[in-house]
């Protein structure tokens, strides 16, 4: 008896899942994004939300959930119900270092998420406030060490923060680190002059960088970006560096797989159209590959172990 009424209610609830899937998405859609808006990474939700709701004839919303290293937002989203409306664009921050930097995490970045599909990638740029009297990555690194433990750095996310405790211990210097919960304030001090030095993505810092507010050294791919002509990378002052940030789409575990292929034949669709690939290059976004969820997932392990290594090269030490 008890194999029947648990063979009935395994039946009805597929039937069920199926029946939501059929109709999917009859609502609003609230995407996640675990920083302030005016981050590169909100820039990008915003286009490809955009898009998005055109394609499914539905509202898809932008909810920004900044804090706690991505903490808040990711483990809003791990404990959303699993039915697509609650979805999670996020960065190697929340999924591939924070394991890493902190002793203990309300979620697991595995086992608490359905991978969607990659967006792609986010390269950042090295700069400084305008009157520090340095022009290059060496002529900072001299100052630096001439000045140790005088100078200061933003970090709102975990790329700014193991990229500039990479640069700390290669080069040999000595800097003071100053939490913030967004990008863009971080910017903003770095032009007031509260803080000196700075790892910040494109998307939060392009606009200033362009304007002159603040000086820009190097950008920290190992090879110069089309977007940034003239600014050499990070790796002809420190040999060997290479650090980038990605960025996915992911819902909480246990998504149906027909809503999971839905958003990911849909998301992908929107990441193939030339108008959004234009917007996100302008905002000096990097578009992904095309990936399988499965691929996705694979990548995601991938970086979960890569982020690792890096913080270990970094010399930090989890919270």
């Amino acid at each position: 008896m008890k194999s029947i009424k648990l063979m009935l209610a395994t039946v009805l609830a597929l039937a069920s899942a199926a029946a939501g899937a059929q109709t999917y998405p009859s609502r609003p859609i609230s995407l996640v994004v675990p920083f302030a808006a005016g981050s590169g990474t909100d820039a990008v939700a915003r286009v490809v939300a955009k898009k998005l709701g055109e394609r499914m004839n539905q509202t898809v919303i932008v909810d920004n959930k900044p804090g706690a290293s991505a903490q808040i937002a990711t483990n809003f989203v791990a404990n959303a119900k699993p039915d697509g409306y609650t979805l999670l664009m996020t960065t190697n921050t929340g999924h591939s270092a924070n394991p890493s930097l902190f002793k203990q995490l309300s979620y697991d970045p595995i086992k608490g998420f359905t991978p969607i599909t990659l967006v792609g990638e986010l390269p950042f740029a090295v700069v400084v406030n305008n009157k520090l009297p340095v022009r290059t990555m060496k002529e900072f690194v001299d100052y630096a060490k001439a000045n140790p433990g005088k100078l200061s750095y933003g970090t709102p996310n975990s790329t700014s923060l193991v990229a500039t405790e990479t640069i700390k211990r290669l080069a040999g210097i000595d800097l003071l680190a100053v939490p913030y919960k967004s990008s863009p304030q971080a910017m903003t001090d770095l032009i007031g002059g509260q803080i000196d030095f700075y790892v910040v993505d494109f998307g939060s810092g392009m606009s200033m960088i362009k304007a002159d507010k603040v000086k820009t050294l190097a950008v920290t791919t190992k090879t110069p970006s089309k977007l940034l002509p003239g600014v050499p990378p990070v790796a002809q002052t420190i040999t060997g560096f290479d650090l980038t940030s990605w960025n996915g789409i992911f819902g909480p575990a246990n998504l149906p797989k027909p809503i999971v292929d839905q958003l990911n034949t849909e998301i992908l669709a929107v990441l193939a159209d030339k108008d959004v690939q234009e917007q996100l290059t302008q905002q000096g976004f990097q578009v992904g590959p095309s990936a399988t969820t499965r691929e996705f997932a694979d990548y995601v392990e991938r970086q979960l172990v890569h982020w690792r290594t890096l913080i270990k090269q970094a010399g930090i030490q989890p919270e």
